[in-house]
């Protein structure tokens, strides 16, 4: 299989050189993800709404790579507050219940401070 780019329009994929999502092989491999909503061009101050929106974005992704949430093998979460990844676990349950991925916390400092978190995941593709 050859590899394939998906595309969210955001501007930072052409200046900075990557891609929403890369299909390579068997697998969706999604970017690290913010609760940036692309349809108000807003950010959300809370975490949790943000975590909300973090995951209609990469399910946007996969679905365009033929995949879905229900394929996720693998997350990390990306806080700048360690704080804000609790408050967030129901989310997380309502989303990846049925995945379960393999999952891995970091704090770690974030492009715009409005970013409450990130998160990226690898998938495989629909069989």
């Amino acid at each position: 299989m050859s590899r394939k780019h998906i595309s969210s329009g955001s501007e930072f994929e052409s200046k900075i050189g990557y891609s929403r999502a890369v299909v390579d092989g068997d697998y969706v491999f999604v970017s690290g993800t913010t609760g940036y909503d692309y349809e108000t061009m807003s950010i959300s101050d809370n975490p949790v709404e943000q975590a909300d929106q973090c995951f209609k974005n990469i399910e946007q992704a996969l679905l365009q790579a033929g995949s879905s949430l229900d394929n996720i093998v693998r997350i990390h979460y990306i806080y700048p507050n360690k704080l804000d990844f609790e408050p967030c676990w129901p989310v997380f349950k309502m989303y990846l219940s049925n995945a379960k991925p393999a999952a891995t916390m970091f704090v770690a400092g974030l492009l715009d401070d409005a970013m409450k978190l990130e998160i990226e995941v690898t998938a495989r593709l629909k069989s």
